[in-house]
């Protein structure tokens, strides 16, 4: 007999779900997964186990649940939801109370109320049959991650309440558990359910207490002030989410079929302009030629959550994509965050588009060098997250939020050119793909950004 233990970690929205159970007897849970849940059966099928439950720590914010998939796919396992906080949800769950067991073979987990990220939260405490008094893990969902904790913030009210809560499950739950203990959070680093969540994947009781922020909080009032001030800017999709996860996601059964459709086919669908038209190409390729009102948002894990920053789930999405062979890996990505119509791809990609005679649009690409040593004219603009900005950023630059970007351009002057950067291009780009879209005939990127412009010791202000 042995433990079965695989942790799943989703790029991009630095999601981290479990599989967890116990060979001799057969049998498994999965803790928080993805919409995309064939990785669950994979890995239950590898280590000869069934999916029996489906616990959910909480209702989601930050992507679509993939319990009602999972449950779906398995045909037996029963999805596990908080049954504490007044939850409430639009599908059949088995309700979760503090204190619920469950066995699988000598594992034994106890669900317990942990509230403060939301009303609801629960996590579970992982033991030995024989030793349950002695805990070694617990899966702490989104209430406490590596070096930060849940935001309370999410739900636009109570606000105050849940991170006094938070600081009661932080002290008053996991701070009495033994320091040994170790945590296995359901978000790593880059996720924007926490401030500052730390890089490694899982810590101990004890690790966090020493050097946790929120364990430097002692004082109740000084923690909901930290709690409340720190929390990054909260996705606009992430309402959207929560309701979606409460009602009860969609089962698709597999991933969106997305038409392949031909130069003249897919002209008319962007001339129509009935979808919204996504270069997921390299910011490199789409600098180089690409059609105009595209979107460039890049086949990298990151497309998830900009996607849900940016784009109406309602409206259909054209693709452009690097490769052909990329479109089931770049529909895995949306379908994260909940974006399941697609009007079709470009067959053939940019080449039958150019060599079809159809007209391109450019997006100039500058070095850092070039931008160093002719500055005047330009608007240098700077499309990060405000903690970003505030740690520095090129001198005399503009800070413009990207998301808040279509909002704001009228801030900015249409017969000047526009240089945009960010951390590494990434962001950059897209936004000046959304400058393009806006009107703006002059628009640069910085290939390597801020990244690049600290490497070669340009100045850097604060």
């Amino acid at each position: 007999m042995s433990l079965i233990f695989e942790r799943v970690l989703t790029d991009g929205i630095a999601a981290i779900s479990y599989l967890i159970g116990d060979d001799e007897e057969g049998t498994a849970a999965v803790i928080d997964p993805r919409p995309d849940v064939e990785i669950y059966v994979e890995l239950a099928r590898k280590n000869g186990v069934s999916i029996t439950h489906i616990f959910e720590t909480h209702i989601h914010a930050d992507l679509v649940s993939g319990s009602r998939e999972l449950a779906a796919r398995t045909q037996t396992a029963k999805i596990y939801a908080s049954g504490e906080g007044g939850a409430e949800y639009g599908f059949a769950v088995e309700p979760v109370k503090d204190g619920d067991e469950f066995k699988f073979g000598p594992l034994v987990l106890t669900a317990r109320h942990s509230p403060g990220h939301t009303p609801e939260h629960v996590c579970y405490v992982a033991a030995e049959e024989e030793h349950t008094d002695f805990p070694w893990g617990v899966f702490t969902g989104d209430s406490l991650f590596v070096n930060s904790a849940g935001r309370p913030d999410l739900l636009g009210r109570d606000a105050d309440k849940l991170a006094s809560q938070l600081y009661d499950t932080l002290w008053e739950f996991y701070g009495k558990l033994d320091d040994s203990v170790i945590i296995h959070p359901s978000h790593g680093s880059g996720s924007p359910c926490g401030a500052d969540i730390g890089d490694r994947l899982e810590s101990t009781i004890g690790f966090e207490k020493r050097f946790n922020p929120y364990y430097q909080r002692k004082e109740r009032q000084t923690f909901v002030d930290y709690a409340l001030s720190t929390p990054p800017p909260e996705p606009t999709y992430y309402k959207r989410m929560k309701k979606v996860n409460a009602a009860g996601p969609e089962v698709l059964g597999r991933l969106p079929i997305i038409p392949a459709l031909p130069p003249k086919t897919f002209k008319e669908f962007v001339d129509g302009k009935s979808a919204q038209l996504v270069d997921t190409r390299t910011m490199l390729a789409f600098g180089g030629g690409h059609i105009d009102g595209a979107l460039n948002i890049a086949a990298s894990p990151i497309l998830s959550i900009w996607a849900g920053w940016l784009l109406d789930p309602q409206m259909p999405i054209l693709l452009v994509l690097e490769s052909d062979a990329d479109v089931e890996k770049v529909a895995q990505l949306f379908v994260r965050t909940g974006y399941t119509k697609f009007a079709g791809y470009l067959v053939g990609g940019m080449k039958a588009w150019q060599n079809a005679g159809y007209p391109l649009r450019e997006l100039l690409q500058m070095t850092i060098h070039e931008l160093q040593n002719a500055r005047n004219g330009l608007q240098v603009l700077d499309v990060r997250g405000p903690a970003e900005w505030k740690n520095g950023r090129i001198p005399g630059a503009k800070h413009i939020f990207l998301p808040h970007l279509q909002k704001r351009s009228g801030e900015l002057d249409r017969e000047r050119p526009v240089l945009v950067y960010c951390a590494t291009g990434y962001r950059a780009s897209l936004a000046a793909s959304l400058l393009q879209q806006e009107g703006f005939a002059d628009v640069r990127n910085l290939p390597g950004s801020f990244h690049a412009w600290k490497a070669a010791k340009f100045p850097v202000e604060k």
